[in-house]
């Protein structure tokens, strides 16, 4: 079988093309904006794949230097979409920036592709922002199956709570009736959750992007005032270590025995994620390492260059499941069907409706 290839838009540090790499996909060409993050990208996947620049000005029917490949992906940028933010949606400067990932399914025209965004997409703009997108993929000629699910990774195997949406489409002259794959771990899986504890054994040992934080007296008194798995609220008002916030993420320490919270790429005033034994915030690595990431991929940037792209980034072992259902397209092990009335099916539901069914029927 001909190793599949991979396109990769908005990469990153990698985090997508990693898990596809470990389930036999090939990337071959790749783009992104950020220089640190390309550098991060060339030392864990070699030189002469990703280029460095704006995509706005990348042109996929006209430039010849960028190839043709069986899948196309792209984690198009999140914060338009982002809860945590206001949410703007579409109407955001950078909420449109989704028509370029769909520009190089067009241009094309790969077997299959895979777009990633946080979950504030499926409430942005009174929910039309994933009505709008999921219609606009399904256009394209000659014709996709397009199937979003919100995926919880640590059902995948991820030692962390980190709700994504991935929407994948399938060309339809394929006939391969895709279905998102069933959770592994958790309650609804056949393994336990991996847990931040077991995530980062020995993780003393690694070498790289491990420089342990500085905090002042009154931060560490703080952490230690905080119990693992519990945050600043449980520091009483009237104590002198007391902070204000107004996010659960800050002072946040793990539980051992639990998948981390998600892992932010950014903020200050306790955002970082905290150790749950040592009363400090995470190092890199031990972000990395919640986020599934080997400790011989390498980060490259300063520290907090190195957190933007940890946070930014799609848990490799979380696409695995769906990288090796996508597979069975390219290694033909699969039944062909007419996917027309499939297609037809889904377009006269409601975008609620398919992601239950998306997640009731994963098999």
């Amino acid at each position: 079988m001909k190793q599949p290839t991979m396109l990769s838009t908005f990469a990153g540090c990698g985090g997508m093309d990693r898990g596809f790499e470990d389930a036999g996909f090939k990337t071959i060409w790749a783009n992104d904006l950020h220089p640190d993050a390309v550098r991060t990208f060339e030392a864990n996947f070699g030189p002469g794949i990703i280029h460095q620049g704006d995509i706005t000005e990348l042109d996929p029917f006209e430039d010849p230097s960028i190839p043709g490949a069986d899948l196309i992906t792209g984690g198009f940028p999140c914060q338009d979409f982002s809860n945590v933010w206001k949410q703007p949606g579409l109407d955001g400067e950078r909420g449109n920036l989704y028509k370029n990932f769909r520009d190089f399914i067009a241009a094309k025209k790969p077997a299959a592709f895979v777009g990633e965004n946080v979950k504030g997409l499926l409430t942005a703009n009174g929910g039309n922002a994933i009505k709008t997108i999921v219609e606009d993929l399904e256009s394209i000629s000659p014709g996709y199956l397009v199937k979003p699910r919100l995926y919880n990774f640590a059902e995948y195997g991820v030692p962390q709570f980190r709700e994504r949406v991935l929407i994948v489409g399938v060309r339809k002259d394929k006939g391969f009736n895709f279905r998102h794959p069933k959770p592994t771990h958790g309650p609804r899986g056949e393994i336990d959750y991996m847990t931040s504890g077991e995530a980062l054994k020995n993780v003393d040992l690694a070498t790289f992007n491990n420089e342990l934080p500085e905090h002042n007296a009154k931060i560490r008194r703080m952490l230690e005032a905080i119990p693992p798995g519990k945050n600043y609220t449980v520091i009483p008002k009237d104590s002198p270590l007391y902070v204000k916030g107004l996010i659960s993420h800050v002072y946040r320490r793990l539980d051992p025995e639990k998948p981390s919270p998600t892992i932010i790429a950014g903020g200050g005033g306790g955002t970082w994620g905290y150790h749950y034994k040592e009363p400090r915030a995470l190092t890199n690595r031990e972000r990395a390492r919640l986020q599934s990431f080997r400790d011989d991929f390498i980060f490259m940037g300063n520290r907090a260059e190195v957190r933007r792209q940890i946070g930014n980034a799609v848990p490799p072992k979380g696409v695995e499941a769906l990288a090796f259902r996508l597979m069975e397209l390219f290694n033909g092990q699969y039944q062909r069907v007419d996917l027309e009335p499939e297609i037809e099916r889904l377009r006269s539901m409601t975008i609620s409706e398919r992601l239950f069914e998306a997640d009731s029927e994963a098999d």
